[in-house]
């Protein structure tokens, strides 16, 4: 007997494996399908573009998701859903459930006893959710995806053994999203300020920021705001044109060198935006009357 449903009881107290039922990529562009269900557990992974995808939760109502690049759906059997695509998005989607087995490959039950997530996973009792990945589970789906390709039939050792490691993958990564959402976001956000004052002077990009905290840049970037009003790149912005301004106005440092120093390659780009955050050109901001020249040299 095959099940369809990620979070059947079953799963837990007999041995099953999972099953591909169907896969395939698709390009939408300005589409909204009818509202409509599956008997399967099915993914909805964001390769390019954004879309939302709305759930029935009750006969009156439904919720709606927005999903972006690198951002996917995971939807239980029998969860009535919709895909509205305003402009464009490519999307990889997957069709799953789980077929006894006999055979000596562990089952979903006994990966489950060996890997916490996985049992979590399992054990919850939501119909959807929706996860930001950082390149993990789309790797994960094209390697599986690649297999089938290749094997051009349904179903086989390594396909189920490569959706087991997909549906492992997912385990974890949605328990490491709840404990990042249980955190003070305060945290990182001190975290990422002690970054760009040791950093301000490189070429860095909100990735390198997200990196260095161990926390999706989209997840970072919302988080930040709502904590300080600004965006990453406007406090690292602000923060190198105060150490400018403090280079110009205590050290002889070349004006033409300065930009370097803060981190900015380009020297017009730095008069620019020096200009636009002090009103004045570096040149002029080093000559007046308010600048105290300090002589490196002690002279």
């Amino acid at each position: 007997m095959a099940i369809g449903s990620l979070f059947c009881a079953a799963l837990r107290d007999d041995r099953y494996l999972p099953r591909i039922f169907a896969y395939y990529y698709k390009q939408w562009n300005g589409f909204t399908m009818g509202f409509h269900q599956h008997d399967s557990t099915e993914i909805m992974y964001v390769i390019q573009g954004n879309c939302e995808v709305e759930v029935e939760q009750s006969p009156s109502g439904h919720r709606s998701l927005k999903l972006q690049k690198g951002e996917f759906i995971l939807l239980d059997a029998n969860t009535r859903h919709r895909l509205v695509v305003e402009q464009s998005c490519r999307m990889l989607n997957v069709e799953f459930g789980f077929e006894r087995h006999a055979g000596i490959f562990p089952s979903i039950r006994e990966l489950a006893e060996e890997e916490p997530a996985l049992a979590s996973l399992l054990a919850s009792a939501d119909t959807f959710f929706t996860l930001q990945d950082p390149d993990e589970v789309y790797h994960a789906l094209r390697g599986l995806v690649v297999e089938l390709d290749n094997q051009g039939r349904d179903g086989g050792v390594l396909d189920r053994l490569l959706l087991s490691q997909l549906l492992i993958r997912i385990g974890r990564l949605r328990a490491e999203t709840d404990a990042l959402m249980n955190q003070p976001t305060e945290v990182y956000v001190k975290q990422c300020w002690a970054y760009l004052h040791q950093n301000y002077d490189r070429n860095i990009q909100v990735k390198d920021v997200a990196a260095a905290v161990n926390l999706h840049p989209g997840y970072l970037q919302r988080i930040f705001k709502s904590n300080t009003g600004k965006t990453l790149i406007e406090i690292l912005t602000s923060l190198r044109m105060d150490k400018a301004k403090m280079l110009l106005r205590s050290t002889d440092i070349p004006v033409a060198d300065i930009s370097e120093y803060v981190g900015i390659g380009s020297r017009q780009y730095f008069h620019a935006i020096f200009k636009k955050h002090t009103g004045v050109t570096p040149i002029d901001y080093r000559l007046s009357k308010d600048t105290q020249l300090y002589d490196i040299r002690g002279k």
